[in-house]
């Protein structure tokens, strides 16, 4: 079983024992602002391995290279201008970007899936200064068995992923709640959102004062983590818009207007009684595990707007509600 260490103890212990795991080309579960990473060595084949193996993960969906900052971040990857004023509003934060890898990066190919670009990401907190620390960037998807519902906890964690690991950081609650934000800058100067997450849409319109270019179909080319079509699924099926709720299903309200047959929900949870997108992120995953556990085969989902973190939460459940791949 895992070990769980607290980083609101003694963070040089909790960092000295998660560094030795790495170092030994292991996994750890750590905390970051939007869900609990299963982070290794993106350097290391052995490392970047037990990720995969680990998760049981498809090694054609790559993996967001965690950096220290925006100056590590230039040792393995290529900044055009438009992606370095992204990195320069939004890091530390929920925002990844897909960029050409520099020669000789060192990043391992089964970090990157093969290809010769990388998604890179500057988190916040305890996890930028674990990097930092052990100074190689760190390929870190979602602590939990491939296209499950992510951990926002290290209970989570432990219950997915804790007889396969060796080190759980606990960091409390994640606060944003849903993976980062991917985008990637095209060739003719536009910006492309390949995944919607925990920087609003409207946030990097707003900054680049223009308008991104969206995602195509679910199961387009996978160019980033979190594009394939069934992902982020409980065991349970997720119906989505719902008007009404039928007996024996879980059901996720959103804001402060009933629903007929809620009383006949096995549990009935509210993403945010205040109709607060932001909220709503941060307890999708924690809710979805919730209802999941209550034994239902059907969690019924409300209809949740599409404005700001509505866009990520919105995408979480369409593919949480696609069928299941084998």
């Amino acid at each position: 079983m895992a070990r769980i260490l607290s980083l609101s103890g003694d963070w040089p212990a909790a960092r000295d024992a998660a560094l030795a795991v790495l170092h030994a080309a292991r996994p750890i579960a750590l905390p970051t602002e939007t869900v609990y990473g299963l982070a290794a060595d993106a350097t290391s084949a052995e490392a970047v391995t037990a990720i995969y193996e680990t998760k049981g993960r498809p090694r054609f969906n790559p993996l967001i290279c965690h950096m220290s900052d925006l100056a590590m971040a230039e040792r393995y990857a290529v900044f055009d201008p438009l992606s370095r004023r992204l990195a320069e509003r939004f890091w530390p934060g929920p925002l990844t970007l897909v960029l050409p890898l520099k020669d000789g990066s060192g990043i391992h190919p089964l970090a990157t899936a093969g290809l010769d670009t990388v998604g890179v990401r500057v988190p916040a907190g305890a996890a930028a200064r674990l990097i930092a620390a052990f100074d190689r960037p760190l390929a870190a998807p979602s602590a939990n068995t491939s296209g499950g519902v992510s951990p926002t906890s290290a209970g989570h964690v432990d219950a997915d992923l804790g007889p396969r690991i060796d080190l759980i950081l606990d960091g409390g609650p994640s606060p944003v709640g849903v993976e980062s934000t991917i985008v990637k800058a095209e060739p003719d100067g536009r910006l492309r959102l390949l995944r919607p997450g925990g920087v609003a849409a409207e946030d990097i319109e707003a900054e680049l004062a223009s308008v991104l270019i969206r995602p195509e179909a679910a199961g387009a080319i996978i160019e980033a983590p979190g594009m394939l079509a069934s992902h982020y699924a409980p065991n349970a099926h997720i119906r989505l818009n719902a008007r009404r709720v039928e007996p024996g299903e879980a059901l996720l309200s959103f804001g402060g207007q009933g629903i007929d047959g809620a009383e006949k929900a096995l549990i009935a949870l509210n993403l945010s009684l205040e109709g607060d997108v932001r909220q709503a992120a941060a307890n999708l995953f924690a809710y979805m595990k919730q209802a999941d556990a209550s034994g239902a085969r059907t969690i019924a989902v409300m209809p949740i707007p599409d404005r700001g973190l509505g866009e990520a939460i919105n995408d979480r459940l369409l593919r949480a509600a696609a069928p299941r791949q084998a």
